[in-house]
């Protein structure tokens, strides 16, 4: 007995990487799975069915149950076609993981908008769109459901010549954590995953021996904490953000340091009493992070 028998779950950009990962351990755990992909290159140009139809052949082949929609996630009405097609395929929609993704890097001096505008619609809007007619389907049915939402390093701690990636991946991280509590009154969790693999997304990004690193970074090291976010055991678990690369998994929380404080009806500080306050606690302040890749 899988641990998601009976569920049926939805998987964006699932036609290779992290998305193929998940899709084929969800399907191997019990559930019933959407494959969506674009079949699109990298930078989220062109489009195709053999991604996406290669994934659902290889589920099918070791017993599972799967088909596949190829629309993009920036469009509305594709959006709820993949939200029908797990109707009328499974009968329900239990989970969705929101991992379709495109890249433009570029440094901000050199940014164009179209590279900021395709960058923010495919991971921030797509994110949305997916996520708007699956939570309508979950409350519909009553029974809660699992989603699971794809952020990254370069949106919660940051990442050179990534300005449209970081921003766009930042802003699914708030859009869970305000999820996460709206969803609490039925029983839907929200969770965000901010990965690291060798992809096609990152194979270039990465430095070291290519060979270790499909090895140290394979995408299946990622897939097991998506997936039991989605089982019954994870379901006191919502507004998390998880870091997971390797065989590596850690839990990414705020810390607050107080900078200056006094009680809120005496007077405003003066400029130059903040700026004493910032000089004296500035020493003991958190060193900036920089992005794990191994």
């Amino acid at each position: 007995m899988g641990k998601l028998n009976g569920k049926v779950a939805i998987v964006t950009g699932a036609g290779g990487g992290l998305g193929r990962s998940h899709a084929l351990l969800l399907a191997k755990e019990g559930a019933a799975v959407v494959v969506n992909d674009l079949g699109g290159a990298r930078d989220g140009t062109g489009a195709g069915s053999s991604m996406a139809d290669t994934v659902v052949d290889e589920i099918i082949a070791a017993g599972g149950q799967a088909v596949a929609t190829y629309g993009s996630v920036t469009d509305d009405a594709a959006a709820a076609a993949m939200v029908k097609t797990a109707v009328d395929s499974f009968g329900r929609l239990d989970i969705l993981v929101n991992n379709a993704g495109i890249l433009r890097d570029r440094s901000f001096k050199n940014i164009t908008d179209a590279e900021w505008d395709a960058v923010i619609d495919v991971h921030l809007r797509g994110t949305y769109l997916v996520t708007k007619h699956a939570w309508q389907r979950m409350i519909a049915q009553g029974e809660g459901g699992r989603i699971v939402m794809t952020s990254s390093t370069s949106g919660l701690i940051g990442n050179f010549g990534q300005a449209n990636y970081g921003a766009a991946k930042a802003g699914i991280a708030g859009f869970m954590r305000v999820l996460a509590l709206e969803g609490k009154k039925y029983g839907i969790t929200v969770n965000v995953l901010a990965p690291a693999a060798m992809s096609r997304m990152t194979e270039d990004l990465m430095q070291g021996d290519k060979d270790e690193l499909n090895n140290r970074m394979a995408p299946d090291k990622v897939s097991p904490t998506v997936v039991w976010l989605c089982t019954p055991e994870a379901a006191h678990v919502s507004g998390r953000q998880f870091g997971v690369n390797g065989n590596r998994v850690t839990l990414l929380s705020w810390a607050v340091d107080t900078v200056a404080i006094k009680d809120s009806l005496e007077e405003p500080w003066t400029v130059e009493e903040i700026g004493a306050a910032m000089e004296e606690t500035m020493g003991s302040w958190p060193e900036l992070l920089v992005p794990r890749q191994v």
